[in-house]
């Protein structure tokens, strides 16, 4: 029941036309759009409204209300897609985007998208091109497949080829590579979706070529291989390499595809990262496609590149899912900077940020860190240092590969807890996304740019002050 201090006090409050057409309202129509004005100054006056019917004492004072509604304006329009700061040392962090673009390719997809192009239009002939002509002799070069096509992502990839190939049929897969990829998406959920048959064959931990050649029948009409990206089975195991699969497939007329997942284009093995096949070797083994994905360890933007022999390629575009899946300009225009960037190996280490990442000397990491560390002010009841630790690439790529790295460690005795200090990173602006490891904040040099590395020392900064 309202009282006649509560009937005062709701009287009190402005009304939302009065806040509208005051100095305050008339400020932010300049600035905002009305219906974010409106909503903002609705929606705190009935908070407030609603504060005082269950008997407590919001501030109602002109400037708190203004402050409130402002408060809630900015909230409406501030894009909840915003850029972050890697502290993690997750190289292809799969909640914050992956890879970063190039320079190359971020300029790429700014003068493709800030006017015209010739998307689809040949200039030489005059007339409507096709998309895929700016991308197909460049995938053909650098992996030096017969032909290639691309999609949205190496999922896509995969649902348009086994789709194109074999729906209706047959395929044969080892049933220690029926993977779960990210998202919960499992290759026979994909597979189901593309209307082919799943045909397991062997154990999970051993696959033999006779299991493979037993499968095989009139209905067959795909043999898949699914590389193990994102996981490891170790111990009493077995698999059947690519080229054994290769002849088999040729012995019976079959195709044989090959699902690569991350995609490897720059020989990680020869700097002692994993042990990842490249590309380029996987195509020369005469497997009839290969797939991978865009965004992982080739370092560009997402999007699935299907490489392999014309006639199933032909196919492939030919089917009207070709249409749903294909990749607008932007992601055309730094894929096709990403792939330029691999006709020089040794530009690509330094120029794309994925791969400098993966490879940068745990000298230059433990560098970076100690500037890290310096940039933050030590204050009583803080403890910083520079320490050693693992980082991992993530994006269901290199399982079990640690790559030696250094971060900066923060304590604080009875100031702040280290999962306070995370979540302030977290929540303020720029956000910045660090790890928590035996009770102490660590932040990872080898995800922060040097241009980020001032950055965070502020937030810090303004964190622990």
């Amino acid at each position: 029941m309202e009282t006649t201090d509560m009937k005062t006090r709701l009287k009190s409050l402005p009304s939302v036309d009065e806040m509208l057409k005051g100095p305050d309202g008339r400020n932010w129509l300049s600035l905002y759009p009305r219906r974010f004005v409106l909503k903002g100054i609705r929606e705190h006056i009935e908070s407030l409204r609603s504060a005082i019917r269950k008997g407590g004492s919001p501030e109602t004072d002109p400037a708190s209300i203004s402050r409130g509604i402002e408060c809630l304006i900015q909230g409406y329009v501030a894009p909840s897609l915003r850029a972050a700061i890697n502290a993690t040392g997750v190289v292809l962090h799969t909640n914050l985007g992956r890879a970063p673009l190039s320079e190359a390719a971020l300029k790429g997809v700014v003068e493709i998208s800030k006017g015209y192009s010739n998307l689809e239009y040949n200039l030489e002939e005059g007339k409507r091109g096709k998309r895929y002509a700016h991308l197909r002799e460049l995938i053909k070069e650098i992996t030096g497949a017969p032909d290639a096509t691309v999609v949205n992502n190496n999922a896509a990839a995969v649902l348009l080829a086994l789709s194109s190939l074999a729906k209706g049929k047959e395929v044969i897969v080892s049933r220690g590579e029926l993977v779960e990829i990210g998202g919960s998406f499992r290759v026979p959920d994909v597979m189901a979706q593309s209307g082919a048959v799943l045909r397991e064959v062997g154990t999970t931990n051993k696959t033999h070529l006779r299991d493979y050649e037993r499968a095989i029948c009139d209905e067959t009409a795909l043999i898949l291989k699914v590389h193990q990206s994102n996981y490891r089975i170790t111990g009493f195991t077995s698999d059947v390499s690519v080229e054994e699969l290769v002849a088999l497939g040729g012995k019976n007329s079959i195709p044989v595809m090959f699902d690569l997942g991350s995609g490897c284009l720059f020989d990680l093995r020869t700097r002692g990262v994993g042990s990842e096949p490249v590309v380029r070797e996987v195509v020369q083994t005469g497997v009839d496609l290969v797939t991978f994905s865009g965004d992982k360890l080739l370092g560009g933007p997402q999007a699935g590149i299907a490489a392999g022999k014309p006639q199933v390629i032909e196919k492939m575009n030919q089917n009207p899912l070709a249409r749903a899946l294909r990749i607008d300009k932007m992601t055309l225009a730094a894929l096709q900077a990403t792939f330029f960037a691999y006709a020089d190996e040794e530009k690509a280490q330094t120029e794309i940020p994925t791969l400098r990442m993966l490879l940068e000397s745990p000298e230059s990491i433990r560098e970076r860190a100690g500037r890290l560390a310096s940039g933050i002010r030590a204050k009583e009841g803080i403890f910083i240092e520079v320490v050693e630790d693992f980082s991992e690439a993530g994006g269901g790529s290199l399982p079990g590969v640690s790559l030696r790295t250094f971060c900066v460690s923060v304590r604080s005795k009875n100031l702040l807890s280290p999962n306070r200090m995370e979540e302030k990173l977290r929540t303020g602006s720029p956000p910045v996304i660090a790890r928590i490891k035996e009770d102490a904040l660590v932040l990872d040099a080898r995800t922060i740019a040097d241009d980020e590395v001032q950055t965070v020392a502020e937030r810090l900064n303004g964190i622990l002050q």
